[in-house]
């Protein structure tokens, strides 16, 4: 079980502890969605974001925001490494498969959101990232029962790495990195 796993079953029992009707999934996507529209990977404007989404704009409870913290800078680093490194926070590949694919409409949902909170400009936008936007979309519309079995497997592990490269081609594109927010230059107004 890797450390995206790990995060997603402890952050998925606290939320669910705290009456909280969301999945790690679906909180690292509004993370990977607002990073990918261009939020600075400084900014803590997320903590808003997620108490309005799941806890009706109250303030989380602490031990659910530090847990959210740790994913948040775990997904920050991720997206800023060369290597794709980028781990989508959803169940153990033991989980029955539906439990993952609708894990995945989560996160693929919360992308969504959190993509339009940051990003409302789609003209300034590469053909591939509006692609990838629109198949994001067209999944998250999915409602499907997957049949367990090798092909679905097959189909399942596809469309979790295309998410996942789709996610750091629209953070490579439209994100700010870290060298790219220093480079900037300040104004003074």
């Amino acid at each position: 079980m890797n450390t995206q796993q790990q995060n997603y079953e402890l952050i998925s029992a606290a939320l669910q502890r705290e009456n909280i009707l969301a999945s790690a999934a679906e909180i690292q996507g509004v993370f990977c969605g607002m990073l990918g529209g261009g939020m600075p990977l400084e900014s803590q404007d997320w903590i808003e974001a997620i108490a309005d989404f799941v806890n009706q704009g109250e303030p989380l409870v602490k031990e659910i925001e530090l847990q959210l913290t740790e994913l948040y800078n775990e997904t920050c680093q991720q997206l800023v490494e060369t290597d794709f490194a980028l781990v989508l926070c959803l169940p153990d590949d033991a989980a029955p498969i539906n439990e993952r694919g609708q894990a995945l409409l989560e996160w693929v949902q919360g992308f969504m959101l959190g993509f339009g909170l940051h990003q409302d400009d789609l003209t300034q936008c590469s053909a591939d990232v509006k692609e990838a936007l629109e198949d994001f979309a067209e999944i998250a519309r999915m409602d499907e029962e997957m049949a367990e079995g090798e092909e679905f497997e097959q189909a399942l592990f596809e469309v979790v790495e295309y998410v996942r490269v789709s996610a750091m081609l629209c953070f490579n594109e439209l994100g700010k990195s870290p060298e790219e927010q220093q480079s900037q230059p300040k104004t003074v107004h």
